[in-house]
């Protein structure tokens, strides 16, 4: 068994699978060698949280394990205090709970929307018809990006995030589609401050006012910062809703929980993304340390999957199982540290949103076809396709 940060083409579920052997077989840490990088992988609750909580010995200055030297800078998740904070103040802005709250009546309209498109056909893919479109639908409004142009930005978003080592051997693609992004975000950027009347209440139109720590940002930090929300909009969301309808398409009962009791589905979202954690991420050390026994040296690559903390038994005895009725579980799903995901809310609401408004209106379903369904790993894991079927 070979770990590996990029994968593409397995079963579902496998990559947690993967996490769970690595876990029992190497605790705390284990050394990998991919593709010409060798890196830490911390395997330990502990250690992965701890790792996240101090940027003074694990900077972010580095995310991929495998490109220890990035060629780009995604500010503000690729930036250290008290550059980070200095950003995420502004950024907080547009994700605070009492904003993100404002928007939930709409986005109930747009799932009730979505579902009603496919609901009497008896069948649907939910990644593509759903998941894939729901939550990078509204990121796009409140970025400002024309929803119009879904299918072309998710092409981009998928040459970035879901290349594998045979699709994209020199990341070449995906560094191509990040110009391609910040090219075209430059060009909005450009019309919105030559013409006033093309500015709204979004990010991209207040963003050419931004001052940060009283100073405007200079336009490639501006763009680095559109680039970085761009990715975390269009992909997080829908990859966690992947898994969670892979989930509660494959255990009837806690889908029956759901169906019988709406007001169940916020703490289902919590157990949901404790179990199915997408988010792998890494750093790079500071300077030379025995952290948890592992002898770091300065400048190596240390990763951390949220999702081996997160299924870890000593910190929840259940592990990858997934129990609705347990405690709300205190999960690192989102992060930890300075870094925690600034989206939180928001990911949150819209998955509350979409576990409710389906299942008031589909409330039996199973998967159509279980030879299909395959995922794929890198920053983010995620299903490709899940086709599901329910009787009209």
């Amino acid at each position: 068994m070979e770990y590996r940060f990029l994968r593409g083409g397995d079963p579902p579920c496998s990559n947690f699978a993967r996490l769970d052997r690595f876990q029992e077989s190497h605790r705390p840490f284990l050394r990998v060698h991919e593709d010409a990088n060798d890196y830490w992988v911390m395997t330990d609750h502990d250690a992965i949280l701890e790792g996240l909580q101090h940027p003074e010995l694990f900077s972010n200055s580095v995310m991929v394990p495998i490109e220890p030297n990035p060629p780009y800078k995604w500010i503000p998740m690729m930036l250290d205090p008290p550059e980070h904070g200095k950003w995420r103040h502004v950024l907080g802005l547009y994700f605070s709970p009492g904003r993100v709250s404002k928007l939930e009546d709409a986005q109930r309209a747009f799932a009730a929307e979505l579902i009603e498109k496919f609901r009497e056909n008896g069948s649907c893919d939910f990644y593509a018809d759903f998941a894939a479109v729901f939550p990078t639908t509204i990121f796009l409004q409140i970025m400002g990006l024309p929803t119009d142009k879904l299918e072309d930005f998710m092409r981009w978003e998928d040459k970035i995030l879901h290349a594998t080592p045979e699709s994209d051997p020199d990341r070449s693609i995906a560094l191509n589609a990040m110009l391609e992004v910040m090219g075209y975000f430059s060009g909005l950027i450009t019309q919105k401050r030559e013409d006033p009347g093309a500015r709204g209440d979004d990010i991209v139109s207040h963003a050419i006012e931004w001052k940060i720590d009283g100073e405007a940002p200079s336009d490639n930090d501006l763009l680095s910062c559109m680039l970085l929300l761009f990715m975390a909009g269009l992909d997080t969301v829908a990859a966690q809703l992947s898994y969670a309808f892979y989930h509660l398409a494959t255990h009837p009962c806690d889908r029956e929980k759901l169906v019988a009791d709406p007001s169940k589905a916020s703490e289902a979202v919590e157990e949901l993304v404790r179990a199915y954690a997408i988010v792998q991420t890494a750093r790079i050390a500071t300077k030379d340390m025995d952290f948890h026994g592992c002898p770091i040296k300065k400048g190596d690559i240390v990763a951390f999957p949220l999702g081996m903390a997160n299924r870890d038994p000593n910190e929840f005895s259940r592990g990858g199982t997934v129990d609705f009725d347990a405690p709300r579980p205190r999960h690192i799903s989102f992060g930890a540290g300075p870094h925690r995901c600034l989206g939180s809310h928001l990911a949150r609401q819209e998955m509350t949103v979409a576990l409710q408004e389906w299942h008031r209106r589909i409330p039996d379903y199973e998967i159509a076809d279980q030879s299909v369904v395959s995922e794929h790993s890198g920053g983010v894991y995620s299903l490709d396709r899940l086709p599901l079927r329910w009787k009209v």
